[in-house]
C-alpha cells in the first residue's frame, strides 16, 4: 500500500478515476499516460531537451516577482490541504499583506512606462 502521502494527493493531481486504476491494480504506466492524465506536463525526447525545458521553464518563474511566487506555491499548498473555502480566504490574506510591497509598486510603474519589472523580493 502506497505511502508517504500518495494516496491522499495523487488523486487531487491526476484525478480520482486514474488515480483509483493505478492504486487498485499497481501497474505501471507509460510517459504517454502520464502525460494524458496531468501526471507530467511534457515529454522530452532526451536529457538535452529535458534540461533545456526545464531552464526555460526556471528563467520564466524568476522572472517573476519573488513574492508573489511564493505566495503562491503557500496558496497552492493551503488550499490543497485544507480545501476551497479555507484557501480563499487564506489568499485573501496574502493579497492584502502585499500591497504595501515595493514588487506591487515596480510591476505597476513597469506596466505604465512599458518595460520589463525589475523585482527585488521585497
Amino acid at each position: 500500500m502506497a505511502d508517504q502521502g500518495t494516496l491522499q494527493r495523487l488523486p487531487h493531481i491526476i484525478g480520482h478515476g486514474w488515480f483509483r486504476e493505478l492504486a487498485l491494480t499497481g501497474r505501471d504506466f507509460t510517459a504517454e499516460e502520464a502525460l494524458k492524465m496531468g501526471f507530467v506536463t511534457s515529454i522530452c525526447r532526451d536529457k538535452e531537451t529535458l534540461l533545456d525545458e526545464a531552464g526555460q521553464l526556471a528563467n520564466q518563474i524568476s522572472s517573476c516577482a519573488p513574492l508573489t511566487v511564493q505566495g503562491v506555491k503557500e496558496v497552492i499548498n493551503y488550499s490543497r490541504d485544507y480545501g476551497v473555502q479555507a484557501g480563499l480566504d487564506f489568499v485573501a490574506q496574502k493579497n492584502v499583506a502585499a500591497l504595501p510591497s515595493n514588487d506591487l509598486m515596480e510591476a505597476i510603474t513597469a506596466f505604465i512606462e512599458k518595460r520589463d519589472p525589475v523585482f527585488k523580493g521585497k
